[in-house]
């Protein structure tokens, strides 16, 4: 960063959500894909930036389950943009000592891009380095229903009483299990939603919406909201000391 925060003022994990990749292209008389594929390249910079500040976990939203009814070419090309992203980039991610996990359910996808994200999942499992998730299928509805549902088949089996169940209990059936909270939370395109994204995660979450696109989010993009970030008293519920 061009001005060095204290280590206790970083978050610990990061979430994006990447709005604005159509407009971005549709501003520049191109095709949509082409926001997508400057989108994607984005991702892979703010990632290894990310690392490089030695943030403990990112994740972005890729592609969320409302994503469906999107005319079938633009997701068609999305899904072959993710297979030719993790060709790529989980060999770079491997050099670095990065983790990729996927949040959501990936059985709906198409073969080719449910193998490829299996095999990076897979290059980099035992990588100890920043954690970058990758949600896509993903909804934070769903998500929750399905950690409850498997608690539910827990009381089922006799492993738990319902009585017993705690917040960790509830939080390890979570995709995000093991990782801290969300503490920064950017949206780019202006877009004041969260869509959906990390509900239970992003409890005590600080937002930042920028204007710029996604494609635009550069790391200078990034210090600026860092500092913004910096700067939030953060009470967490409690009162102001």
């Amino acid at each position: 960063m061009r001005e060095v925060l204290p280590a206790s003022a970083m978050p610990r994990h990061v979430a994006f959500i990447m709005d604005g990749n159509g407009r971005w292209a549709t501003q520049r008389g191109l095709e949509r894909s082409a926001g997508h594929r400057k989108g994607a390249q984005t991702m892979l910079d703010l990632i290894e930036y990310c690392a490089d500040l030695a943030i403990e976990s990112v994740t972005v939203y890729a592609f969320s389950t409302e994503n469906w009814s999107r005319p079938k070419s633009e997701i068609s090309q999305l899904m072959g943009m993710v297979v030719d992203f993790f060709k790529k980039y989980a060999p770079r991610a491997g050099e670095r000592n990065l983790q990729i996990r996927f949040l959501g359910d990936l059985s709906p996808l198409p073969v080719p891009t449910r193998e490829a994200c299996e095999r990076a999942a897979a290059l980099t499992a035992k990588n100890t380095g920043m954690i970058c998730n990758i949600a896509l299928n993903y909804g934070g509805r769903a998500e929750i229903l399905r950690a409850a549902s498997r608690l539910a088949a827990q009381v089922q089996d006799g492993v738990l009483t319902p009585a017993a169940i705690t917040a960790a209990d509830f939080e390890a059936q979570l995709y995000t299990a093991g990782q801290p909270d969300v503490d920064l939370l950017v949206r780019t395109a202006g877009e004041c939603r969260l869509s959906g994204f990390l509900l239970y995660q992003c409890a005590y979450a600080e937002f930042v919406v920028v204007p710029e696109y996604w494609p635009d989010f550069t790391p200078a993009v990034f210090d600026r909201v860092l500092l913004e970030y910096a700067g939030r008293e953060r009470k967490m519920g409690g009162l102001k000391t």
